[in-house]
């Protein structure tokens, strides 16, 4: 995850070089907020696992601050899931795009409202995930362990936390299409 992590960063390092250039529109600000946070939830993560493993980094003299570093763990770990679905959902006219330039797209049959309302499905039922698997509770760390189904399928698992995912990309793409659109008319206004 660290080696996905710092590739993307990697690759989008431009971003950092143009962070306090430009204006700060009310979408810019959600992005820089998102991506700050996810900043704060990875390194959460990362530091709590070094702290936690007790053979990777043996060498590191570390003692003690295993029940901190549950918390932090299960903080970094759960609003990290959140906060990387919003940035993609941040993001997701860029894949929409791709995806339309390959020829007549990715579903050339589907129209705009079918696959709007196949999104809406899965955000519905990803929002039911979110309360079902009291992510609230882990989130506010309101308990300090978390309790898994091992007698699940674990298809069921993966479909859960992929239209868990979903939902929190429907939701940033729809939150981001609006803010974009006061943006627009903002700059409309200024222009008359």
């Amino acid at each position: 995850m660290l080696l996905l992590f710092l590739a993307h960063n990697f690759l989008n390092r431009g971003w950092y070089k143009n962070l306090f250039r430009g204006r700060f529109t009310p979408m810019r600000l959600v992005q820089i907020g998102v991506n700050m946070l996810l900043l704060t939830a990875m390194l959460a993560q990362m530091y709590s696992g070094i702290v936690m493993s007790r053979h990777v980094f043996a060498f590191l003299p570390i003692d003690g601050g295993m029940a901190a570093a549950r918390r932090l763990h299960i903080l970094g770990a759960y609003w990290g899931f959140v906060l990387m679905s919003v940035h993609l959902g941040l993001h997701w006219n860029m894949f929409l795009n791709m995806a339309g330039r390959r020829g007549e797209g990715m579903f050339p049959r589907l129209s705009r409202p079918a696959l709007f309302l196949a999104g809406l499905a899965i955000a519905v039922y990803g929002l039911s995930v979110f309360i079902r698997r009291d992510f609230p509770v882990y989130m506010f760390l309101r308990t300090e362990f978390v309790f898994l189904d091992y007698d699940e399928p674990v298809w069921l698992f993966y479909l859960d936390y992929i239209c868990l995912m979903g939902f929190w990309v429907f939701l940033a793409h729809y939150v981001s299409k609006g803010l974009r659109k006061v943006s627009a008319h903002r700059a409309e206004r200024r222009i008359t």
